[in-house]
């Protein structure tokens, strides 16, 4: 049997993307043939989605689901690298079973989920040639929990109620969540940085209005500016998009119910995504055949 050294596995691993161990297993059934090694790593589909594994994931779809007694509910962000991939009936598929194996085993830990979807997983990278990726997973419980998906797929949140409501307040306040994207639950939540930051900005963009007013003029205006801020930035202080002369805190209220929590997520939010320029790589092909 052909030695498989250490400059070999490193080799078949600059030329397929696989883990080391992959390709110590490959050499080894092809005896230390990396050609061969290569070729069956194709055949099985490997190659292709190590390929994909390195690519970045920043589109795809959300999905949510709540219990029958509306009391717990659970959603997951699943990403694909292009907006064309997440309206395939097979990507969709495969979120939808992502979101059942999560609600079905009350799952909150995403690298679980992971795991349980990745046999799935690879089999559909290599179907479609696409990275995909389960990002994130969030769990609501309650009295009572709303869930509500933009229409586009994109967007969702998940409320969740005490003391009272019905699951028609919890959806139309998640529906609020995904439309006016709250930083917090309550004004209290917001961090004294933020505070001190919106208060400097304040400052700095009205310094002219302020130059000569008295200190407590100024301390008025920058108190009515960080309450307005706390309000916008808050949940329970946002106007009610479905009704903008009540506050979403107060709407709860008013149908004896008290938000406990909320979870909004949007579809690629915070990955870096690199810009890609055709012109350039159109360019770069056609000088590549001409030499």
């Amino acid at each position: 049997m052909a030695e498989i050294t250490a400059a070999l596995v490193k080799e078949l691993r600059e030329r397929t993307g696989l883990g080391m161990m992959e390709c110590k297993k490959a050499l080894v059934a092809a005896n230390g043939d990396i050609e061969k090694a290569i070729d069956e790593l194709r055949k099985s589909g490997a190659v292709k989605s190590a390929k994909a594994a390195g690519r970045v994931a920043a589109d795809g779809v959300v999905a949510a689901k709540v219990a029958d007694d509306g009391k717990y509910g659970v959603m997951v962000e699943v990403n694909s690298e292009t907006d064309f991939v997440a309206r395939d009936d097979n990507f969709k598929a495969f979120v939808a079973d992502t979101l059942e194996k999560a609600f079905a085993g009350k799952i909150t830990d995403v690298a679980k989920l992971a795991e349980a979807q990745e046999t799935a997983r690879q089999a559909l990278v290599q179907k479609i040639g696409e990275n995909i990726t389960i990002r994130r997973i969030a769990v609501a419980e309650g009295d009572v929990v709303g869930a509500y998906v933009h229409s586009n797929s994109r967007i969702a949140a998940l409320v969740a109620l005490q003391g009272g409501g019905d699951a028609e307040l919890a959806k139309d306040i998640a529906m609020h969540v995904t439309a006016s994207n709250p930083a917090v639950l309550n004004p209290a939540d917001i961090s004294e940085e933020l505070v001190a930051k919106e208060k400097e900005v304040f400052l700095a963009l009205n310094k002219e209005k302020i130059e000569g007013k008295p200190a407590e003029v100024v301390e008025k205006m920058v108190a009515g500016r960080i309450q307005k801020f706390l309000g916008e930035a808050s949940l329970v202080g946002q106007s009610f998009v479905k009704d903008d002369s009540v506050k979403v805190g107060d709407h709860a209220k008013k149908h004896g119910a008290e938000i406990i929590s909320f979870v909004r997520f949007g579809v690629g939010e915070g990955i870096e995504k690199a810009e890609v320029d055709f012109a350039a790589e159109v360019a770069a092909q056609v000088a590549a055949t001409k030499q």
